[in-house]
């Protein structure tokens, strides 16, 4: 899983296309034929770019972030889609997008990709033309809809950070809350499972990641429920491994 939005986080200017191009091409390159997943910019929120004036807010966390952000401002949206299609040639790349909360979000982002997709091959640039499309479940409202954004889609992965404390209603960065800020609150893994069940009914694969994930009090629990992969820090591999294997 490659975060994108610390390309912005590193420049005091916007990052051109060929910058892009060549950190994303290094990414799957390196990787060969395993998966690179490229998340659009998260943009909001806690992750603020000097390169981007997204104003002032009293609740950045649940305001102006991620791909409300790329919609809205399409010029670098479109900058950043070029990059990726055009890394897309050189391994095993696919594309997913933030914090989103309506199936109109995603066919909005989808229509910009066909768009530039023409444009690579009228300047006879080559790209993967089947590149997979990802969503990322954030919110309480991507839960519920999840079944409709499952057609939408080709894969999907649970942010619990932001999951969890917004379902929760809790920032989980606030110290006066920690006795309060439960992780495995049943109503989490509700939703987990209901996520699990409307995309596995449209064939679809459902990762997880955020710091449940390397969980290990949760891993049999995720198996249980269907998901199919866990995204965790390079640190967290072994032991996660070595947990599964236990459990198998």
């Amino acid at each position: 899983l490659f975060r994108s939005e610390f390309l912005y986080l590193e420049n005091s200017t916007y990052p051109t296309e060929e910058q892009q191009f060549q950190v994303y091409r290094l990414a799957a390159e390196a990787m060969g034929m395993k998966k690179v997943v490229i998340r659009t910019a998260d943009l909001g929120g806690e992750k603020t770019a000097e390169c981007l004036d997204l104003g002032e807010e009293n609740n950045p966390e649940m305001g102006y972030r991620g791909i409300r952000v790329s919609l809205d401002k399409d010029e670098i949206f479109k900058t950043q889609l070029r990059a990726i299609l055009r890394a897309s040639a050189y391994g095993k790349m696919s594309i997913m997008f933030p914090m989103v909360t309506d199936v109109k979000e995603v066919q909005q982002a989808k229509l910009l990709l066909e768009k530039i997709k023409k444009e690579l091959k009228d300047e006879k640039i080559p790209f993967n033309e089947e590149i997979q499309i990802g969503v990322m479940i954030e919110t309480p409202a991507a839960v519920m809809i999840s079944g409709e954004l499952a057609r939408e889609a080709d894969f999907f992965s649970i942010g619990t950070n932001d999951l969890t404390q917004l379902t929760l209603g809790m920032d989980r960065t606030n110290s006066k809350l920690d006795h309060f800020y439960n992780p495995h609150h049943p109503a989490l893994l509700k939703m987990i499972r209901i996520i699990a069940n409307n995309v596995h009914l449209e064939g679809k694969t459902i990762s997880i990641c955020g710091d449940l994930a390397a969980d290990l009090d949760m891993t049999e629990q995720f198996l249980q429920m269907g998901i199919d992969e866990l995204s965790v820090a390079p640190n967290q591999v072994l032991a996660l491994r070595k947990k599964i294997r236990e459990i198998q």
